[in-house]
């Protein structure tokens, strides 16, 4: 990565510097979208369920995602129904395992999966959780903002840019960071709001 940068900065493309550093600010973001999908709020939604691996004809297991169709049609029930209902007791199984902590309802052919009210102290325990996950996805943002810096420093002591395209790289620099520690406190603040929402 890093040499790919330092050669943008050197041909004195604010454009692909930005690119770049936008690429790497991607990341974190990515990263935290899906630890929020693992943060459970007072709703059902299928992707609670859909990595759950699944050992199905003898094979190495899978994605629940990939043996059943998967739908949340209230808001605390999430259904499973799977394609080949000869592996419907291998479906059950695999959810009784998870770390979901319920207990699945299997009628042969469709399972339903009720999801119990969340309790205001485990709402609690999740917005904390929240907190935690945040502050780990603005460090990393924060840590790509000073490589690229560095990067932009060590061209400048170097006599490679210009002192006036380095503070153009600076101001470049702040704005994404700004613009991508703003977005994932948006989604942090929505999923607050959904945890918290009874």
């Amino acid at each position: 990565m890093s040499h790919v940068i330092a050669y943008v900065i050197v041909e004195n493309d604010q454009k692909g510097f930005q690119n770049a550093m936008e690429a790497e600010m991607l990341k974190p973001i990515k990263h935290f979208e899906g630890e929020l999908i693992k943060i459970r709020t007072g709703r059902a939604h299928t992707s609670l369920v859909e990595e759950i691996p699944v050992a199905i004809y003898g094979q190495a297991s899978m994605p629940l995602k990939n043996v059943a169709a998967l739908t949340a049609p209230e808001p605390r029930l999430i259904v499973v129904q799977p394609w080949d209902t000869s592996v419907i007791n291998e479906i059950e199984k695999a959810i009784t395992n998870s770390d979901l902590g319920i207990s699945p309802i299997n009628d042969g052919k469709i399972i339903r999966i009720q999801l119990p009210e969340i309790s205001t102290s485990r709402r609690d325990d999740l917005v904390k959780i929240l907190g935690k996950k945040l502050e780990e996805s603005r460090v990393s943002i924060r840590n790509i903002r000073k490589d690229f810096n560095n990067l932009m420093r060590d061209a400048k002591k170097d006599k490679k840019i210009s002192e006036n395209f380095f503070n153009r790289l600076e101001d470049v620099l702040q704005q994404v960071t700004d613009k991508y520690i703003k977005t994932v406190d948006q989604k942090a603040e929505k999923k607050e709001v959904d945890i918290k929402t009874v």
